[in-house]
């Protein structure tokens, strides 16, 4: 299954809001997210997590392949005048120097990356004792909710899609960073529950992988109608309690970084002008 999130960036700016407020708070305890750190948000797509770490006074620079979505975190940005430094590349492929970041943040992205080569990447231009924290944010689909009827009515339009069903907790992560030398690995989880209008759980559907990033503006179009009817026919109240879960790991960079002594500052200057 082909995944563009370029083609519902829109949708994924309108709908997709992203972690809420609880998250930075709770990663601020662990020493990320701080005022005057130097971050790299990894997957950035529309900004969410970027946003939030620079209004609490960071310098933050967000990577994302998709210059559609990054055209909408620019947009998002500017609307609500909070300075990130948005560019085009990769997990694996960043661009950036070494020792460069004090922290290194992916959310809601990491499935997506050809993981040994990101974290090898991240290795890279963490600085000494640098941290890494990868964060999701899930729906939760259990019998009878609205989450469970939604994606048996993706599966339905997307056989392709395989990433119903989930709990919202990663532990396959956990191997990837320990294998790649990260030290001091730490998680936290825990639940909270969204409001949607029935129009605002539509357009969070359709901005995503099984929806507007892979089937045809025709097929997303019948698919949303159905949704539609379904919400009315089982899920009537106007504001709808959708279950999810956040989750994330926190670790420290590997030993190996204790090469890379020096800061690299240079590269936000021009966010802290």
């Amino acid at each position: 299954m082909k995944i563009d999130f370029g083609a519902t960036a829109s949708d994924y700016a309108k709908h997709r809001a992203g972690f809420p407020s609880s998250l930075f708070n709770k990663l601020s305890e662990y020493g990320i997210g701080l005022p005057g750190q130097n971050i790299v948000d990894l997957g950035t797509g529309t900004g969410t997590l970027a946003r939030g770490f620079a209004d609490r006074g960071a310098y933050v620079i967000g990577i994302d392949p998709s210059a559609s979505l990054l055209e909408q975190a620019r947009l998002l940005s500017e609307s609500t005048q909070i300075k990130v430094d948005y560019r085009v590349a990769t997990a694996e492929n960043t661009e950036l120097p070494d020792a460069s970041a004090d922290v290194v943040t992916a959310g809601q992205c990491w499935h997506w990356f050809d993981r040994p080569r990101a974290v090898q990447e991240i290795s890279r231009i963490l600085r000494r004792n640098g941290l890494l924290a990868i964060a999701h944010f899930d729906w939760i689909p259990l019998k009878g909710n609205v989450v469970e009827a939604t994606e048996q009515l993706i599966k339905a339009h997307n056989p392709a899609w395989n990433l119903d069903g989930g709990n919202g907790l990663y532990p396959l992560w956990l191997q990837d960073i320990g294998e790649g030398g990260f030290r001091e690995i730490r998680t936290f989880s825990y639940d909270v529950f969204v409001s949607y209008t029935h129009e605002d759980w539509r357009g969070r559907i359709r901005a995503s992988a099984g929806v507007g990033a892979s089937l045809t503006p025709e097929k997303v179009e019948i698919f949303d109608q159905e949704l539609a009817t379904l919400l009315e026919a089982k899920y009537p109240t106007p504001i709808l309690q959708v279950h999810h879960r956040v989750w994330a790991a926190i670790a420290k960079s590997p030993q190996s970084n204790s090469e890379f002594g020096i800061r690299n500052d240079a590269l936000y200057e021009t966010l802290k002008a």
